[in-house]
């Protein structure tokens, strides 16, 4: 596997979920590949899960690890070409880009959608720069569209706790006071969808309709209460305004309906369903104390798995080299 941005770069996801159980079971077996290996994590975005998780991954795997935070200690960097650089930006992405593959073997990259520019982010601009300049094996540790670490945790995590063969799991919207990227919805629907045994379903307020090419064949509503009856697992998350039904939209907040948090009325409609997220979370906005903190929460599994999936994904690549 020589990138991982999207889930059909993970191929089969029954072998993968069954490689990850392995792992989670014996999480040293295979440090052996990772010796005398570097990998480098470069961090355009805050991170706390992303990176402890792929790093500690990475440890179990037996590799060195460099952390670059580009916003913090590095020069500041131009993204694109064409442009005349008589600003605070002293080093071009395209020079930045091959001297980091000089010194590591395999590349990380997280960095977060603009939300003012759609056609630049969903063209995923800088990760794909990284893939065509750096000579290196890249996976994405969130882009500007999609999380795919996180959403092959959130599968282990459903596959982990269901009850039933084939679970009824949404991914409901919630209100927000900061304009977030559709990365981690764009991704849990893909892997949804292209897991088969999952019903998923949508949901939103109008407007905040996904890219059709992530929504796949999920069952699309408007009413969260339809979406959350006889539910098995609540996907809570905010996200901004994906601009598909009205492209000046884009990155804005065009709702702020508190009616669409998670709270314990909004539970007692699903099949004693659980809730999870990705963290971090706003209470209050996204869900409440009483629901986040019930036995029925996964947040904190759900977290935990992401040194497992990271882990699968970084064991690949190793095996690629």
């Amino acid at each position: 596997m020589h990138t991982f941005i999207n889930v059909e770069d993970i191929g089969d996801l029954n072998q993968a979920l069954a490689e990850a159980q392995e792992i989670k079971n014996e999480r040293f077996k295979y440090q052996h590949l990772g010796k005398n290996k570097t990998l480098m994590m470069i961090f355009f975005n805050n991170s706390l899960r992303t990176r402890l998780s792929t790093q500690k991954a990475a440890m179990n795997l037996g590799m060195n690890v460099i952390v670059l935070d580009v916003n913090a200690g590095a020069w500041k960097l131009e993204t694109e070409r064409g442009v005349i650089m008589d600003g605070d930006k002293s080093e071009h992405l395209l020079e930045a880009i091959p001297v980091m593959g000089c010194y590591c073997d395999l590349i990380g990259v997280r960095s977060f959608a603009g939300l003012t520019d759609r056609e630049f982010d969903y063209a995923e601009t800088i990760v794909n720069q990284f893939i065509k300049y750096s000579g290196r094996p890249v996976f994405a540790m969130e882009t500007a569209t999609v999380h795919p670490l996180q959403a092959f945790a959130d599968l282990i995590t459903i596959e982990e706790h269901k009850t039933v063969e084939r679970p009824k799991v949404v991914l409901t919207w919630a209100p927000h006071c900061r304009a977030l990227p559709q990365a981690v919805p764009n991704s849990f629907a893909q892997w949804m969808n292209a897991a088969e045994d999952v019903d998923l379903w949508i949901t939103h307020p109008e407007g905040y309709e996904l890219d059709p090419k992530f929504i796949g064949n999920a069952k699309v509503t408007y009413n969260q209460r339809e979406a959350f009856e006889g539910a098995d697992f609540i996907y809570a998350k905010n996200w901004s305004n994906p601009g598909v039904t009205n492209p000046a939209d884009y990155g804005k907040i065009t709702s702020k309906d508190m009616s669409w948090t998670v709270d314990e009325e909004h539970m007692s409609w699903t099949n004693n369903g659980k809730f999870m997220h990705c963290l971090p979370v706003r209470r209050g906005l996204i869900v409440t104390d009483d629901v986040i903190e019930s036995k029925n929460s996964l947040v904190i599994p759900e977290a935990a798995n992401r040194e497992i999936s990271a882990s699968v994904v970084i064991k690949r690549m190793l095996e690629s080299l």
